[in-house]
């Protein structure tokens, strides 16, 4: 009976203080609609979230992609699906391919379309245009083995907490 216990602690353990590993594609589920902006006089993209995606708002997660380097002096970098040359902000993706980074760390540093994994808190931004609709808090490069991705009923259920 011991055995069985210690066990299941093990194997419960091991999905509760687990990261999730993130591709581009879950972050895909999010619609768009145009909303006016007085401020702006124009219209800008706003972001409606799957429930798959809103499930991961606030958790430990993984993902991988190209670090850009936006502003390094401030500390401004981006994860995005592609290099800087095939990137949202060249016109060649939507907003669902890029993550702002906000890192733990100032020593981190990055280079310009460096591939890395980054771990951090998942933040889902539909209010603040004048961020990413994705931030990843606390981010940090990530050098261990990646795990599978549990299924989203797993993952408990989190927007604007």
């Amino acid at each position: 009976m011991n055995n069985i216990i210690t066990i299941f602690l093990l194997v419960f353990s091991n999905y509760s203080f687990a990261q999730i590993q993130l591709s581009w594609k879950d972050l895909e589920d999010v619609e768009f609609s145009d909303l006016y902006v007085q401020e702006l006089d124009e219209y800008v993209l706003y972001p409606s979230y799957g429930m798959d995606i809103m499930a991961l708002n606030g958790q430990e997660v993984i993902l991988t992609g190209y670090v850009l380097e936006i502003d390094p002096s401030k500390g401004f970098y981006v994860l995005s699906k592609g290099p800087f040359a095939s990137c949202f902000f060249c016109g060649k993706g939507g907003p669902e391919t890029v993550a702002e980074l906000v890192l733990k760390s100032n020593h981190d540093k990055f280079f310009m379309d460096e591939f890395a994994s980054i771990k951090g808190k998942l933040i889902l931004n539909p209010d603040d245009i004048y961020r990413c609709i994705y931030i990843i808090e606390d981010a940090e490069r990530y050098n261990q083995p990646l795990r599978p991705r549990p299924a989203p009923e797993q993952i408990q259920h989190k927007l604007h907490e």
